[in-house]
């Protein structure tokens, strides 16, 4: 039997160990432990697997060059479409700015959707990492046009026409109906009721991100896997003015 001194110490020794290898993954994996428990706290129904991708893909862009956001979007479309499943956060309070409906391609599934395509034309939802730029009205009225940062992924969305706009079927009153929301020919579409506060909350240059537990993806994107090398710059590190 091990003595109660010797215990002691060895549970020290365990417990430093698991503490530097915990630091050193989230390190790694480029997550601000302070926000995503923040966040985690102001918006306890969102998937934490989800939440933690959707900040790993922000901070591997902003490490990579681009500008840091001060909101991030966060749809999950492993969530059916009666649900409220897009998280709108404020990165720089830690708040939750909106949570509320959202479509998906009517070629990627009724209520559910499990097919997601970069092909114009094709009707169906992207998935990954966007960057919401520059707002414009058309035929939806106001709306917020998409960079689609994945290549392969969703990089052709703006040739696609792939906005954020306003439609009458994301409504509550489809789900009572239906069972379900509407469905666009790709984009995110939001409630009339929100569309304005969307996309006053993202234009210029915020990011989106779009999940689903697609494997592949999971385990090819640049975003969800900077490890020690990083996109754009090959940095090692990321500075604490950088993370988001």
């Amino acid at each position: 039997m091990f003595s109660s001194r010797f215990q002691c110490v060895l549970a020290v020794a365990l417990g430093v160990l698991f503490s530097f290898s915990l630091s050193s993954h989230t390190l790694a994996s480029g997550l601000d432990k302070t926000l995503y428990g923040r966040l985690s706290v102001a918006a306890p129904e969102i998937s934490r697997d989800v939440l933690k991708n959707a900040l790993q893909a922000s901070q591997c862009a902003v490490s990579s060059g681009l500008g840091k956001p001060k909101r991030l979007a966060v749809i999950d479309f492993s969530l059916p479409s009666s649900e409220r499943r897009l998280w709108i956060f404020d990165l720089e309070t830690g708040a939750l700015v909106l949570r509320d409906l959202v479509a998906h391609g009517k070629n990627s599934g009724l209520v559910q959707a499990s097919a997601f395509s970069n092909v114009e034309g094709s009707h169906q939802s992207s998935i990954g990492l966007f960057q919401a730029r520059e707002t414009y009205r058309g035929k939806h009225g106001y709306s917020l046009r998409l960079d689609g940062l994945e290549p392969g992924i969703n990089d052709l969305a703006r040739q696609r026409a792939i906005v954020i706009h306003g439609a009458d079927y994301v409504d509550a009153s489809w789900v009572q109906s239906y069972g379900r929301i509407g469905r666009s020919h790709g984009c995110p579409a939001v409630s009339q009721k929100v569309i304005r506060k969307v996309v006053d909350s993202l234009k210029g240059g915020q990011f989106v991100f779009t999940y689903y537990p697609d494997q592949q993806w999971l385990q090819s994107s640049d975003y969800l896997n900077c490890g020690s090398t990083q996109m754009a710059g090959n940095q090692a590190e990321v500075s604490e003015s950088e993370q988001i």
